[in-house]
């Protein structure tokens, strides 16, 4: 009967450093034009601005107003690891605040992101740690013990997020990139942000950006019609 309540698996194998320290290098506005898996919807926001985290992902679902799997689960947790909560469809009580952030950053904990709300957002700020959720709430979790899953697939704003999967989390949103796709996604990622910075010198050297990206050409060639 256990099992049925509370779904414990081992923390995941982290991803080298050497590949979370290029992702940290890129944007997930620049893998948007490119990849379209693992986006968290636009409403997960950070709660702090300039902020950018890559890092290995640890997975959390608790349901409602319970958060004691939370608290149990935290302390497994630590550097390198980002924490990615679902809230089984919750979006009114508040599972992560000034505690759960204080105990988070005193374990090293590289950021955290609820599919739903938080609380005491000053504590965060003041804590400087990065969050990303739908908003703030007052209304919070309780002790229930009615449980939950820890390191078991979960869904993140509508993206499916396995334990194990790197992270890039900015202030465009958060993105989540399975391990076998994350070469390929950190060298076009890559190659791409080359580019941008070519075209962004053009731009302000005076070339028009209709003209550039051949979309002038594109209506023109309608016009003439």
């Amino acid at each position: 009967m256990s099992n049925l309540v509370y779904k414990m698996s081992p923390m995941p194998a982290p991803i080298p450093q050497d590949k979370l320290d290029r992702l940290a290098k890129l944007e997930t506005a620049t893998i948007g034009h490119f990849y379209h898996f693992g986006f968290a919807t636009p409403a997960i926001q950070p709660v702090l601005q300039g902020k950018v985290i890559a890092a290995t992902v640890a997975t959390l679902a608790i349901p409602g107003l319970d958060s004691t799997l939370l608290h149990h689960c935290l302390s497994q947790c630590g550097p390198g690891y980002f924490l990615a909560v679902d809230r089984l469809g919750d979006t009114k009580y508040a599972c992560w605040g000034g505690g759960v952030t204080r105990m988070a950053a005193m374990i090293g904990l590289e950021g955290g992101c609820v599919d739903g709300p938080h609380t005491d957002t000053a504590e965060i700020i003041e804590q400087d740690f990065p969050m990303w959720s739908r908003g703030a709430s007052p209304v919070t979790t309780r002790l229930y013990d009615s449980g939950g899953g820890f390191n078991v697939p979960v869904c993140i704003g509508g993206a499916a997020v396995l334990p194990g999967y790197a992270v890039l989390a900015d202030e465009s949103g958060v993105l989540f990139i399975a391990p076998d796709d994350l070469d390929e996604v950190i060298e076009q990622a890559e190659i791409k942000t080359a580019r941008g910075l070519v075209n962004e010198a053009k731009i302000t050297d005076g070339t028009h950006l209709g003209t550039m990206s051949g979309a002038s050409a594109m209506v023109q060639a309608k016009l003439d019609v």
